[in-house]
């Protein structure tokens, strides 16, 4: 099955995002360049991995092997907690870079809250540097920490995050975090979308699922595309990878929407470690 590639949105910085990614977090890397040949020509453009998921030379062996240009595919990498600092985050960079067999990564994300603060500002300065020498497109965050970046750097275009990426899900729906983003422009990635196959069997779910003829998968994926979201669902089963893609053939209503967004529980709704009490 292969479907149309999705829908982009416009980041801050100029570029556009494709509105749906493949996550690889945790995926094995034997298992890597396979299913993200599987997603590139099941219609995904956009691969989400980090320096974290010690997996970036895989996903560079698997867009290379799958057959399209290198500007059809958009490629996100995330600094681990060494590259965060100003010299350490650069370094960083052109080393992903290297493993994903690239000359630019689309997309850098500073991933990790826990070095501090004045960690977390010199890893921004060098993730401007390196987007100045052309290394990276866009730059953002996965973290709360919002406001201290526009106090340092400011609010032009030029130096704010392009996105901001926290996990989201009809059970974690970190309404502050999203009201804050949208009211500075920023670009909202939803991680874990599937909340880790944790909730496949509520009834809420499993009701709307029936009645639009999807699986559970397509329509939490599509929640979060109606909320203006940039869902990463991951899968280690290529057929469901390719399922996962197939989410632009229908839509929910009103009422659906309604009934899984009741469902928020904040942040005890959470199935992953959840940077926002972090300092």
């Amino acid at each position: 099955m292969s479907v149309s590639p999705p829908p982009t949105v416009p980041l801050p910085s100029g570029y556009a995002i494709p509105q749906l990614g493949l996550g690889v977090y945790q995926l094995p890397r034997e298992e890597t360049a396979k299913l993200v040949i599987a997603a590139l020509q099941s219609g995904y453009r956009h691969i989400d991995t980090a320096r974290l998921y010690r997996n970036e030379r895989e996903v560079g062996e698997g867009w290379q092997a799958s057959g399209l240009k290198r500007e059809d595919v958009y490629l996100t990498t995330k600094l681990d907690k060494v590259g965060t600092g100003e010299k350490s985050s650069q370094d960083a960079v052109r080393k992903s870079a290297r493993w994903l067999n690239v000359e630019h990564i689309d997309l850098v994300l500073i991933h990790s809250a826990t070095p501090g603060k004045e960690k977390r500002l010199g890893a921004w300065r060098g993730l401007l540097q390196s987007k100045a020498a052309g290394l990276v497109k866009s730059i953002g965050v996965g973290i709360r920490h919002l406001e201290e970046l526009f106090t340092e750097f400011g609010n032009s275009e030029e130096v704010k995050p392009s996105v901001n990426q926290i996990e989201l899900h009809p059970w974690c729906q970190q309404r502050d975090i999203v009201t804050y983003c949208r009211k500075k422009g920023i670009v909202i990635e939803a991680y874990s979308p599937l909340v880790r196959a944790q909730r496949m069997s509520d009834p809420t779910l499993r009701s709307i699922a029936q009645k639009h003829s999807r699986s559970p998968a397509q329509v939490l994926i599509r929640w979060s595309l109606q909320h203006g979201f940039v869902p990463l669902p991951k899968s280690s089963s290529p057929e469901r990878v390719r399922e996962n893609a197939d989410v632009f053939g229908f839509e929910l209503d009103t009422e659906d929407m309604s009934e899984l967004d009741v469902l928020d529980g904040g942040k005890e709704g959470a199935v992953t470690w959840n940077p926002i009490d972090c300092d």
